[in-house]
């Protein structure tokens, strides 16, 4: 008989490991019985809580989306202005869990898959929008509604460009991406405030 609240420590456990196993792979090419042992369970209890290997990859993707809004929620909440908002959501995306090895080549291998996978391709999407309003929440009482956008927009782009990078084993280091993310932010509010003098 199987003990109470084991499930969600075994579910949690077969998310984590299905993140590091395709992120040690770099791809989907991974099995239930791949991961399963990973997370110390048998294939026969992935499948019991998942379903099958899809089914635990989109719940692997809600995992990573969670932990990152979680974080960010945090780093957020210890945020004095708009510019230290702005530092924050910039600090969590190359948070030493975010941007570590497995879960950089587990985003790239989930943008792969969603090319394919409608629900996947949602997930990454709602991704998107959360970064997006999170980087214009600290940018548009600093920017104005235009370049606002047009910041985060840039931003997002080196944020994601730069985790191909670290994927492709070429990107820098965490605190470098930090710097080259910052330094596009204050260039582009220099510029807005140079031109507004």
């Amino acid at each position: 008989m199987p003990k109470i609240g084991m499930e969600p420590i075994r579910r949690k456990a077969l998310t984590d490991a299905a993140i590091e196993a395709i992120g040690a792979r770099g791809s989907m090419d991974v099995t239930m019985s791949d991961i399963a042992g990973r997370a110390g369970v048998s294939p026969a209890l992935a499948h019991h809580y998942f379903g099958s290997k899809e089914q635990l990859i989109t719940a692997s993707v809600r995992a990573l989306l969670s932990d990152l809004r979680a974080d960010t929620v945090e780093a957020l909440r210890k945020a004095r202005t708009n510019r230290e908002r702005i530092s924050a959501i910039i600090a969590v995306s190359f948070s030493e869990e975010q941007f570590s090895d497995d879960v950089v080549a587990a985003w790239l291998a989930f943008y792969v898959v969603a090319q394919r996978t409608p629900d996947i391709r949602r997930l990454l999407s709602i991704y998107a929008r959360r970064l997006h309003s999170n980087l214009m929440s600290g940018l548009a009482p600093l920017a104005g509604a235009y370049d606002a956008e047009r910041i985060a927009e840039g931003a997002a782009a080196m944020i994601d460009g730069l985790y191909i990078r670290k994927a492709l084993g070429t990107g820098p280091a965490r605190h470098d991406a930090v710097a080259l993310v910052e330094d596009h932010i204050e260039t582009q509010l220099l510029e807005i405030r140079g031109r507004t003098l």
